[in-house]
């Protein structure tokens, strides 16, 4: 079924100048022509800094798809011309051309096609070209959606004609090296019976020339066609790097952060078993000194501070006091269920970090069943499909999250009736601003970053550029169905029957929470220890919730920038749930040392503590920037800090929501079980 409506949104969005059935389904008769698309060349460190593959000047193939060989023909070559693309492709980066070339499908002799540039190199072109050998370009072609890659050229000693090796010294040499580029290759093309199985492009050392201006270059491309026995299902295996993502690192980690939660889950049982039972059995013992101890005849004299004690059974004198001082959680109980400071905007983020987490839970599962509807994988722009579909429909889970969680806590802002001049009531006016907030936060924010990325995209020339009609294509979806999703959202959540709660003297409604809330707050104390500041202890929640999902986002990391296919989605499924884990355990001590210092403002404190995970997830980026990778340029540079940016802005939104819920929980169970005077 999400097969079918991918399909159909990649047939509704698409772009389509020209297409091949046998694209499709992949099978192919004797001589049929098969498509070679070119995609990007760039440089090999910079994945995002890619240009179309003809702007080298490259020549075209000396065939019927030749420019010039279809003049005043009916018929137009395909020499150059962009293929039908999917909004996903679009997005991905994508936009493929075909190469010129003509491929028959199981030739039975190998054929070659050459092509001479029609003039001499100009410096210009001769500057491309050296500048491509100088900075390791490389491009990347498509048969039958099985990607082949190959460099332009390299750096050589003219003398001893040696190819530069990367990671070498080359600053005493580098001006004895000279640009050379590849003029011959060989693409070989592995078919069983009517199906493309494996495609394989070398570029031969044989044929580096010189790059100068004024030479005249030819180009040959030798295509060879053999048969195989291996498999159509497993065609795609090569690319993927098993020995990589599935290394022993990859499972030690994930034990490591299983470990993890094991150790929490004790921690966090430990609170509610042992110290949560003698905080319940000392207010237990307060209220009856209160309630029963207060009458002297039943006292046993007083203490050093003349306060009056409670006498046991024998008449001797106990050491606890009558009507002593209450300390601890207990004493918020009147202003914990009070509402977050700036309640429209909090319920908004709460409702973006609720579709964030339906989103990636939904797109994870689409991956994992590739095995029913295709590997993602093996397939251009259908993980940007799903994330475009899983986003839409989820927009109506942030509408009733942001919705519910309003009505829920603003009863217990004073003065929510009050009638403006207009007529409307302040509640009304929050009501409309949480469903705008709701609304426009995540796309703005996304927007915004796309936007920047694509002005650099368009000012440097990249095929990344996203075109006007896809932006369009995209508003128009978000208009029609995110909108429209998260506004009915919002009225479901607003009209959610949340309980009627306790209203009495000096108290407002509580919205079904299971104590009143005052209507005065109170004072917060100074902390009396380090740990009762929430500022200590979010940092320590941050690095252990980062510390369970790190191993992995090297590896997410590693295949968004260094050209692997990432294909583990069971890992990835597995981390997601670790991550869900230990940032509840690791909110809910971090509220409760909280409120034990008297410090009811609980709600920013455990989004707080979940979100804090994004400023580890953004400083392991600029680690991986700098040491992991060889990106440069302030094109590259851009695009890299631009996708971390949102990257950790989205980890901590959907942390922050998680630890928020888990601390909702928490708050509630422990002080619904407490006896109140």
């Amino acid at each position: 079924m999400m097969k079918r409506l991918l399909l159909t949104v990649g047939i509704l969005t698409n772009t389509s100048i020209f297409s091949s059935a046998d694209e499709i389904n992949h099978r192919y008769k004797q001589a049929d022509e098969v498509n070679f698309y070119v995609h990007k060349v760039g440089p090999y460190a910079n994945p995002q800094e890619a240009y179309e593959y003809y702007n080298l000047p490259y020549c075209a193939p000396d065939n019927e798809h030749h420019p010039d060989n279809n003049k005043g023909s009916t018929k137009e070559g395909l020499f150059n011309q962009m293929k039908s693309a999917s909004v996903g492709e679009y997005l991905g980066g994508h936009a493929l051309r075909h190469s010129g070339h003509s491929l028959r499908f199981a030739s039975k002799e190998a054929t070659k096609e050459k092509c001479t540039n029609d003039h001499k190199l100009t410096k210009e072109e001769a500057d491309k070209f050296s500048n491509a050998a100088e900075n390791q370009w490389f491009y990347q072609m498509y048969i039958d959606d099985l990607p082949v890659w190959g460099m332009v050229g390299e750096m050589m000693d003219p003398t001893e004609k040696v190819a530069s090796k990367k990671g070498i010294d080359m600053e005493e040499g580098f001006a004895e090296l000279k640009p050379y580029i590849y003029t011959s290759r060989t693409l070989t093309i592995l078919y069983n019976k009517d199906r493309i199985i494996k495609v394989d492009l070398a570029s031969h050392p044989s044929s580096l020339v010189p790059i100068e201006q004024g030479v005249s270059l030819s180009f040959e491309m030798s295509i060879v066609w053999k048969e195989t026995k291996d498999e159509f299902h497993s065609r795609f295996d090569r690319y993927l790097d098993h020995a990589f993502f599935k290394h022993q690192i990859h499972w030690f980690s994930l034990f490591n952060s299983f470990m993890m939660v094991l150790f929490l889950s004790g921690l966090v049982s430990l609170i509610m078993l042992r110290t949560l039972k003698k905080d319940y059995a000392r207010y237990s013992m307060d209220m009856e000194i209160d309630v029963g101890g207060a009458n002297e005849s039943d006292g046993g004299g007083e203490d050093e501070n003349g306060k009056p004690m409670l006498a046991d059974e024998s008449g001797n004198a106990k050491s606890k006091r009558i009507g002593m001082e209450e300390s601890g959680w207990k004493q918020v109980h009147g202003d914990v269920f009070r509402a977050p400071a700036q309640l429209p905007v909090f319920a908004a983020i709460l409702g973006t970090g609720w579709q964030l987490i339906v989103l990636t839970l939904g797109v994870i599962l689409f991956a994992l069943s590739g095995p029913i509807h295709g590997e993602v994988h093996e397939s251009r722009g259908e993980i940007q499909h799903a994330v475009i579909i899983c986003y839409s429909l989820s927009s109506i889970v942030a509408g009733y999250f942001s919705g519910s969680y309003f009505k829920k806590y603003h009863a217990t802002i004073g003065g929510t009736r009050s009638v403006k001049a207009s007529g409307t009531t302040s509640s009304d006016s929050q009501w409309q601003a949480t469903m705008f907030l709701t609304v426009m936060l995540l796309p703005t924010v996304t927007g915004t970053t796309f936007s920047v990325l694509n002005l650099f995209s368009l000012i440097y020339g990249t095929i990344n550029y996203i075109p006007f009609l896809v932006i369009v294509k995209l508003l128009l979806m978000w208009i029609f169905t995110s909108v429209p999703l998260c506004i009915v959202g919002t009225m479901a959540g607003r009209h959610t029957k949340v309980g009627s709660g306790n209203v009495g003297k000096g108290l407002v409604p509580t919205s079904g929470f299971p104590c009143r809330v005052n209507a005065i707050p109170r004072l917060i104390p100074e902390p009396g220890s380090w740990y009762g500041k929430p500022s200590n202890l979010i940092p320590f929640a941050g690095l252990l919730s980062f510390g369970s999902i790190f191993i992995e986002l090297y590896y997410i990391l590693t295949s968004l920038w260094n050209y692997k296919f990432y294909h583990v989605y069971g890992f990835l499924f597995g981390v997601y749930g670790i991550l869900a884990i230990v940032v509840s355990m690791t909110t809910i001590i971090v509220v409760y040392f909280s409120l034990n210092a008297e410090n009811y403002n609980w709600q920013w404190t455990s989004f707080a503590s979940g979100a804090n995970t994004a400023v580890y997830v953004f400083v392991y980026g600029v680690y991986y920037f700098i040491f992991k990778t060889q990106m440069t340029g302030v094109l590259q540079t851009v695009y890299y800090f631009g996708y971390m940016g949102l990257m950790a802005l989205n980890i901590g939104t959907l942390c922050g929501t998680i630890g928020h819920y888990a601390a909702s929980c928490f708050v509630g169970c422990i002080f619904k079980n407490v006896k109140l005077d």
